[in-house]
């Protein structure tokens, strides 16, 4: 199987060694390349011999030099230099399942490819891997692999997942740690089906892969207002969420003492749902999985603080915060801060509901332009509205509902200001000078 080159990069190593778009890559170092972990792993060394068809059908023999782990600079017309690997579950909690009809084709589409994985960050099942994928990522030392647990008892993830595969996953799980790859898991937590006892036996059973398993997740499954026709689920409670936290805490006071990591960790949502305070910066440790939420609050505020002294008695001018009902209140508390340090401050936060998806989703990057406009409207919102820049999907370019922050600005009159998830960043862009002096006129 070859592979297109679409472009090279200018002045990288395969551009040096003379290799050009249009060609297709064949093998590295006599290796064939089916996809981009190929393509990364063989292609490693300082020096390889590429093996290339021309596009008169021409196979030609290319050495490259470089540094040890420098990329050779070609790219495919496909990230993965193959096909995504499709989700084969039908996860009774599954976020994509519950999204309103008529969004753009791409938010529908599920992977459960380990190359994302280990490339992108994405959490996968393992209910796709075959016998030679798991042989393949532990001689090519894939790793960290981020592993979408839920639960370990097999028949409950039978239930859950709903793939005859499920239940193949701790003899996977343990596959991989005698192979030595790490692991990041996670727990989606649905009361009355992976809580309670299921919870503390996941819990032990993760524990005895440690150290390949690395870090445990446990985090609310999101539910929207549209789950017509699938598995009833009933969402987490101030009653459950505290339960849940006493079992996933114990859990984790237990392995601090013994292994000197907590392991386990809570996402800032069950902390929210409990109506408990969040914990310190330091009990998040290497804050292993930032992205799926947990520690996310605590490390913004810690941010926010250590950098308010640079702005102590400047004033910026006035703004608003738009952002979820759950980081509301703590932007609320941060800027009451910035009130005693800073002169004329005149800033406010708006909580946004969110009506897209459904009064049960409450974090900021889930909130939509339509929501916005609806409920920013003709309020009094300084000269400019500053939102995490995880509102907006397609590199900034729009929301999750298709509108642009260009098109959102002409409705509620001012520009928006994307920040990102770093309560310095935030602070940078209050005091922030230049902004665009008006919003354009309305298209609506």
């Amino acid at each position: 199987m070859a592979s297109k080159i679409v472009s090279v990069d200018r002045k990288s190593p395969a551009d040096r060694a003379g290799v050009r778009a249009g060609e297709s890559l064949q093998a590295i170092d006599g290796h064939p390349i089916s996809d981009v972990l190929d393509y990364k792993f063989y292609g490693y060394d300082p020096e390889v011999e590429l093996t290339v068809l021309n596009e008169q059908g021409e196979t030609r023999k290319v050495s490259v030099r470089k540094r040890e782990g420098q990329d050779l600079g070609l790219n495919f017309e496909h990230y993965l230099m193959d096909k995504m690997k499709r989700c084969a579950n039908h996860c009774v909690f599954c976020f994509i399942d519950q999204l309103p009809p008529n969004m753009r084709e791409t938010l529908y589409v599920k992977d459960d490819d380990a190359r994302m994985s280990f490339l992108m960050g994405n959490y996968i099942s393992l209910t796709n891997l075959s016998d030679s994928d798991i042989e393949r990522m532990i001689r090519m030392r894939i790793s960290p692999v981020n592993i979408s647990v839920q639960v370990t008892d097999p028949e409950r993830r039978l239930l859950m997942l709903r793939n005859p595969r499920a239940d193949r996953l701790m003899p996977i799980m343990k596959r991989l740690a005698d192979g030595h790859i790490e692991m990041n898991c996670q727990l989606v937590i649905c009361p009355g089906l992976n809580d309670g006892a299921y919870l503390k036996k996941s819990l032990e059973d993760l524990e005895a892969l440690y150290p390949a398993v690395n870090s445990i997740s446990v985090v609310p499954a999101g539910l929207t207002d549209y789950r017509e026709g699938l598995y009833p689920l009933q969402p987490v409670t101030k009653e459950i969420a505290r339960e849940i936290l006493s079992i996933t805490e114990s859990f984790a006071a237990r392995c601090k003492e013994k292994y000197g990591t907590h392991l386990a960790f809570c996402g800032d949502e069950l902390y929210i749902k409990a109506e408990l305070p969040l914990p310190d910066v330091e009990y998040y440790e290497e804050f292993t999985q930032f992205e799926n939420g947990i520690g996310m609050m605590s490390l913004f505020m810690e941010e926010f603080r250590l950098t308010l002294p640079v702005y102590a008695g400047m004033h910026p001018r006035p703004f608003s915060i738009a952002t979820g009902t759950a980081a509301a209140p703590f932007l609320s508390v941060l800027l009451d801060e910035a009130r005693e340090k800073c002169d004329n401050f005149n800033g406010r936060v708006y909580a946004v509901q969110n009506n897209f998806f459904g009064g049960g989703v409450s974090v900021a990057g889930l909130i939509t332009g339509t929501d916005l406009i609806a409920q920013l409207k003709g309020k009094d919102l300084g000269e400019r509205v500053l939102i995490s820049e995880n509102m907006l999907r397609d590199g900034g370019d729009v929301f999750l509902d298709d509108l642009t922050p260009e098109q959102v600005s002409r409705e509620i009159g001012v520009p928006l200001v994307p920040v990102r998830i770093d309560g310095g960043d935030l602070l940078d862009k209050i005091f922030e000078e230049e902004y665009p002096e008006e919003a354009p006129e309305s298209v609506f």
